[in-house]
């Protein structure tokens, strides 16, 4: 399917009275704005144009799914107070937008050289960034919702799936709750699988429904790792990275596989 198809069928399912879309042909962008509030998403067709080759009409349901959601979301005020249990950390690429549609600056945190942490108010089926509008509307200093999400990360499922692959473990953790990769700023849990781990333990977070912990025994695992992630970082609806990183001392550096040879950047 082209950009142009999937730009016709994807106006087609989002059509409604109240929406404006306008398409940017230079960046192959397609947005879906609420014609009262301004509030919209922006669309980039190349990524769901690649799904679509492997996942057929499941990659347009699951956009569409998300785009409604999240300008549902957009509608209503959202409040912190009595929803504490609701702040959740995401993780996102340093390429991800800072700011909203409107300009308004999201509450976020460095993370990696190729990822940032941005706080998010879990609404059910959906979630909602937060933003300093937000936090200056509520009241709240940006020091609380971060040790809130950092205590409630701690308390999302753990349990992992294994493959053993040419000698190496491969750790998967895939929830589907919106915060796998989110488990990577637990960090008792990743000191625990530190301790367990016999050779190099290895981190990916490639899109933000899979957490891999790799315990890497030979160079053969660098280059599985490497393969692995990059399929999930084609595959996921929010890409984040295609870099893993080594977990040292309770540090995360991204590696270079190149070959059979690993680099530390």
């Amino acid at each position: 399917m082209t950009s142009k198809r999937m730009k016709e069928e994807l106006e087609k399912r989002l059509h409604k009275d109240d929406r404006l879309m306008t398409f940017d042909r230079e960046k192959d962008q397609l947005r879906i704005e609420n014609k009262h509030t301004g509030k919209g998403i922006t669309i980039e067709l190349p990524g769901i144009v690649a799904r679509y080759q492997e996942q057929k009409e499941k990659a347009i349901d699951e956009v569409v799914y998300y785009v409604e959601e999240g300008l549902e979301a957009m509608t209503g005020e959202q409040h912190f107070s009595g929803k504490e249990k609701n702040i959740y950390p995401v993780i996102r690429s340093t390429s991800f937008p800072l700011e909203t549609g409107d300009e308004v600056p999201f509450v976020y945190d460095e993370h990696t050289a190729e990822t940032r942490i941005f706080y998010a108010l879990d609404l059910g089926s959906t979630y909602r960034l937060i933003d300093e509008k937000m936090l200056k509307k509520e009241g709240w200093e940006k020091e609380r919702i971060k040790e809130i999400a950092q205590f409630n990360v701690r308390s999302l499922s753990t349990e992992m799936k294994i493959d053993q692959v040419a000698g190496n473990d491969f750790y998967f953790l895939n929830k589907k709750d919106g915060y796998d990769a989110s488990r990577i700023l637990n960090e008792p849990f990743l000191k625990s699988m530190a301790s367990k781990v016999k050779g190099n333990m290895a981190v990916a977070v490639p899109h933000q429904d899979v957490l891999i912990i790799a315990d890497i025994m030979n160079e053969t695992g660098y280059d599985i790792l490497a393969q692995m992630t990059m399929s999930f970082f084609a595959s996921g609806h929010v890409p984040i990275t295609a870099l893993s990183f080594l977990y040292e001392d309770g540090e995360l550096e991204p590696i270079f596989i190149l070959g059979k040879n690993k680099k530390k950047q």
